[in-house]
Formats: structure tokens, C-alpha cells, sequence
């Protein structure tokens, strides 16, 4: 019996070109970064950081990095150094501002970006995140003396923030979704904000509540400036890590886990901002909820 072919049925050699056509079209497979390795044979960790986030993360007056994020990031150095059997591993800082941070650790410039920056899902398409380390908000400074008590009241008048920051995000759609119809300054450090804060070049200065307090005690007069009780937006603050190095990561959150289980955190947390009070119950069940088990 002759048994019939069907008309779509495509030659084999046919459908086996297409087939090895598709296949080369597919993109490279994508490299997985080996951090601890890069670490372990250059006996080097390369850590980015801010230069003017008091108290986060800022150049003290000897030149070298320092604030909350810095001791906390010198402890899961250590840390690492033990688990990699180096104990004269060598740190190399990196100053930049929050977008050249976060690019530095994308681009394989730099292991781990320790700082203030916010972790965030559109940031998570370039870089992973750590556990959190804090949590803050963002809000804007004023002059004490005027009559700015809210966003809404900033209308026809002039706002800093830093670029490539979360909040000049924020607050850009604050002010399409409310339609304050403000002037936006676009700045690269925070001392330049406070400093046209001061002589009335900006008439608020939008940013990290936490930094911005930190920015106006190095300010000509720190009660000339106030923070308005207002929050623009959520600022989970972690480690920007290589993206998809999983044994890297696990590493950083162990040495934070064990930084939170141990109570050094609170140690930290008093040095650099037990001035502005206790930890609040939000941060304390942060910390007491990524206390992992070995």
C-alpha cells in the first residue's frame, strides 16, 4: 500500500537547516561572574562608596572612607578574608556617586558597592543586592525660616537632587502625579546641594532623610536648615553585589547575618547614629528577620 505524504511535511534537510540556523542566531550564553576567585587570586576586594554620605558613607578628615555602611562593609571583609584564608586581604576603595557605583559593580569594576544605595527592581536588571542593611525614606530640606511645609508647597520654586539617585525618580513622578509645577536641579554631590540650599540657589534639597541630616551638620549653620516631616519615598537600603554570583552573595549575607545575630550592629548603628536616637521597630525586626541559621 502506497501511504500518502502530507503537503506539510517539510523535507528533513530543510527542516535540520532551519534548525542549525536557530541555533546559531541564539546570543551567547551569559558569563557568570566568579567574585571569591577574582578576590582569592588578586588577594584584593575592590569596594565602591560614597565620598559625601555622612553618616553613611563619606571621606573623613585622614583621607580614609568612613561611616554606618563603612564599619559594617570592614566586617564582611573580614569575613570574607577567613573564609578565603586571606588574612592580609587588601581592600582597594573606589569613590563615586550612586549611578557610578552601581555601574562600577555592573561593569566589573568593582566587587560590592558599600554605601547608602537604595536596592531597588529596576537597578536588580544590572546588579544583585545583599540582605538589607537599612531602611530609610526620602524627604527635602529647607531653610528653617520658610514657609515650605510640604512638596505642594514647593510650586514655581527650585529643587535640588542628585542624579541617577531613587529619589530623583521619586520625585519627579511626585510632581507629574500632584502637578506641582517645580524647576528640578540636577546635582552630582550632596554638598553642593546644602551649599545652594544655603545661599538660595535652591529653594529645597530632595534626598535620603538619614543623608540629609548628615549633609547639613557639615553645613555653614546646621539650624538654619530643617527637615520637613513629609515622606517622598521608601529607601531600602543594601550592598550592590556582581548580578548572578549566588556563591558571592551568600557569602555578604552570611557575614551580615552573623553581624546582626551578634548584636554588633547595634554598636555600629550607636557610632554613627545613636544621636538621632534608638533604632526604630521597623530597622530592629529588619535586622532580627535576616538573622539566618547556619
Amino acid at each position: 500500500m502506497r501511504l500518502l505524504r502530507p503537503r506539510f511535511l517539510l523535507p528533513l534537510a530543510v527542516v535540520l537547516a532551519a534548525t542549525a540556523t536557530l541555533a546559531l542566531a541564539q546570543p551567547a550564553p551569559r558569563t557568570v561572574p566568579d567574585t571569591l576567585n577574582r578576590i582569592r587570586t588578586a588577594k584584593e576586594i575592590r569596594v565602591a562608596f560614597s565620598g559625601d554620605s555622612l553618616p553613611f558613607s563619606h571621606v573623613a578628615a585622614n583621607g580614609e572612607p568612613a561611616g554606618f555602611a563603612i564599619d559594617l562593609c570592614r566586617r564582611v571583609i573580614a569575613d570574607i578574608g577567613r573564609t578565603l584564608a586571606l588574612p592580609e586581604l587588601q581592600t582597594r576603595w573606589i569613590v563615586g556617586s550612586a549611578a557610578e557605583r552601581v555601574a562600577m559593580v555592573a561593569g566589573g569594576k568593582a566587587d560590592l558597592d558599600c554605601a547608602n544605595t537604595t536596592a531597588s527592581l529596576s537597578r536588580m536588571r544590572e546588579v544583585d543586592f545583599s540582605a538589607l542593611v537599612f531602611v530609610d525614606s526620602g524627604g527635602l530640606m529647607v531653610k528653617a525660616d520658610a514657609a515650605t511645609r510640604r512638596l505642594a508647597d514647593l510650586a514655581g520654586k527650585n529643587i535640588g537632587v542628585l542624579a541617577g539617585t531613587t529619589t530623583e525618580a521619586r520625585l519627579d513622578a511626585l510632581l507629574k502625579q500632584t502637578q506641582t509645577n517645580a524647576r528640578v536641579t540636577r546635582l552630582n554631590e550632596g554638598g553642593e546641594g546644602i551649599a545652594m540650599l544655603e545661599s538660595g540657589s535652591l529653594d529645597a534639597f530632595a534626598g535620603d532623610k538619614i543623608k540629609l541630616i548628615g549633609l547639613a551638620a557639615q553645613g555653614k549653620d546646621p539650624q538654619a536648615l530643617a527637615l520637613l516631616p513629609e515622606d517622598l519615598s521608601y529607601e531600602p537600603l543594601a550592598f550592590a553585589l556582581p548580578r548572578d554570583d549566588s556563591a558571592f552573595r551568600l557569602e555578604v549575607d552570611r557575614a551580615l547575618s552573623r553581624i546582626y545575630a551578634s548584636g554588633e550592629i547595634e554598636r555600629i548603628f550607636d557610632r554613627w547614629l545613636g544621636r538621632l536616637g534608638r533604632p526604630s521597630g521597623l530597622l530592629a525586626a529588619l535586622y532580627l528577620l535576616h538573622v539566618i541559621p547556619e
